[in-house]
């Protein structure tokens, strides 16, 4: 079987899997089909529709879209059948039932943003910064019923240097995504693929990448300062991590850390020239704050800030 005569069926949402497929379309194989989320509300009052960047990149493209409400559903589940697709492939998607990912004679397998067994769930660019990680990758893998736990194919990796935010490891893998998955589609086409259970990696521990919601990305300034200058960058640009002043909350997109000061300050305590600089006790040092917004504000330099905000004498993040 060729790649034009294999028939390929790709599940996808975010900007994420929008370099995948587009890897395919233009590496010439065979898309009968694009399944994505169903277009999102938005506005004031929810009467617009926006778009998927997968389907906004499949319409380009006269590719087939499916967009299912619920994936168990019979004229959904019957349609894709009709497809007689050979192959699936699901890149940040949604959990498939088994009537699904079951289907295809050659399976599904999905694109993971992660080196599995590590970071199994949502959001594994975010965790894997936030943990301080100096490596992550693209994993490959067979899908099966418990999330994320299939039988791996291929793995590529790639650095993760200590001022890399979420959005730049992010950028980094969307682009190597969609080289591995050709090569994974390629290696199953021409028989040469091999799959290793996850269990027999040996030295990797499984570790969760739950969904992040905004009580996560709060700021605990009682940890050490290199913990919270990676939490910060984790969740930067988005969702961002967030504290609060005088009862109003603060996003913290960018810093620097330091060492601790000669004087032991309270963790959550402000330190400022009140022109230039703004740094933020935590557990054993200084976080020097670079870019921050404040509740009904823009983003904005710390100087611009400060330029136009007093800062209360004794003030606190907390």
């Amino acid at each position: 079987m060729t790649k034009e005569d294999l028939r390929i069926v790709y599940m996808g949402t975010p900007d994420f899997a929008v370099e995948s497929l587009r890897a395919l379309v233009e590496g010439g194989y065979n898309v009968v089909a694009v399944i994505t989320m169903p277009d999102k509300p938005m506005g004031r009052h929810g009467n617009v529709l926006q778009a998927s960047p997968v389907k906004q990149y499949a319409l380009q493209q006269g590719l087939k879209i499916m967009q299912p409400v619920k994936l168990k559903d019979p004229d959904f589940v019957e349609e894709l059948r009709s497809l007689h697709a050979d192959l699936q492939i699901v890149v940040a998607f949604r959990m498939l039932p088994e009537v699904v990912w079951s289907m295809p004679p050659l399976g599904t397998f999905n694109a993971h943003a992660s080196l599995l067994p590590k970071y199994r769930g949502a959001a594994p660019i975010n965790w894997a910064v936030i943990n301080g990680e100096t490596e992550t990758g693209i994993t490959t893998f067979m899908l099966k019923h418990e999330i994320d736990t299939g039988d791996i194919i291929d793995q590529v990796r790639i650095p993760i240097a200590e001022t890399d935010n979420v959005e730049v490891v992010h950028d980094k893998l969307m682009k190597l995504s969609g080289q591995l998955v050709t090569k994974t589609v390629d290696s199953i086409l021409d028989g040469t693929f091999t799959t290793v259970p996850q269990a027999d990696i040996q030295g990797v521990e499984p570790t969760p990448a739950p969904k992040i919601f905004r009580e996560t990305c709060r700021i605990d300034w009682t940890q050490p300062t290199k913990r919270v200058y990676d939490f910060v960058r984790g969740l930067s640009p988005y969702p961002a991590a967030w504290t609060t002043l005088e009862g109003k909350s603060v996003k913290i997109y960018e810093a620097t850390k330091e060492a601790a000061p000669a004087t032991q300050l309270q963790p959550g305590a402000i330190v400022t020239d009140s022109k230039s600089y703004l740094k933020v006790a935590t557990a054993d040092g200084l976080l020097d704050v670079k870019t921050l917004q404040l509740e009904g504000k823009k983003r904005m330099d710390i100087s611009d800030l400060l330029r136009g905000h007093k800062i209360p004498e004794k003030a606190f993040f907390c």
